[in-house]
């Protein structure tokens, strides 16, 4: 519960506002200036981490995976779409939009489904496809008198 508070926007919003506060009942204006500044330079770092997550999966197509086993393994709830888009270095292919959910399959026919609230991971699924029985290895021959 803390951290879908501590997450979200409207708390880094708050924040912004009592640094601006601050800002200004302790050194007046260039407290504001200086509070402003520390907040463009955040908003800054978060807009760099984002290109930097996209500018990795394009030269990835869509929705492909080395391994969905080892994404599934590496999943865990609260996970953004960004640290899973620079996990996968791919963007998913988005199945839907409510639940907002998107996979990502390997060469050998696995996926991962994510299912994501509010950009964060809350479920997923790993599909494996079904591998077909091997047929029975052949008698051994034997001469026909012997048994």
């Amino acid at each position: 519960m803390t951290s879908a508070i501590f997450g979200s926007a409207a708390f880094g919003w708050l924040l912004a506002l009592a640094a601006l506060l601050a800002g200004w009942f302790t050194y007046g204006w260039p407290g504001v200036a200086l509070a402003f500044s520390v907040i463009v330079f955040w908003l800054l770092l978060q807009f760099s981490r984002a290109m930097r997550a996209m500018r990795q999966a394009t030269g990835a197509p869509v929705g492909e995976v080395a391994s969905a086993v080892m994404l599934n393994a590496r999943l865990r709830q609260g996970l953004r779409l960004m640290d899973i888009i620079g996990m996968t270095r791919s963007l998913g292919e988005k199945l839907a939009d409510t639940p907002e959910s998107f996979r990502w399959r390997d060469a050998g026919g696995s996926s991962v489904t994510v299912e994501l609230r509010a950009g964060r991971c809350v479920r997923w699924t790993l599909h494996r496809p079904e591998v077909p029985e091997a047929p029975e290895a052949p008698a051994a021959n034997t001469p026909a008198g012997a048994a």
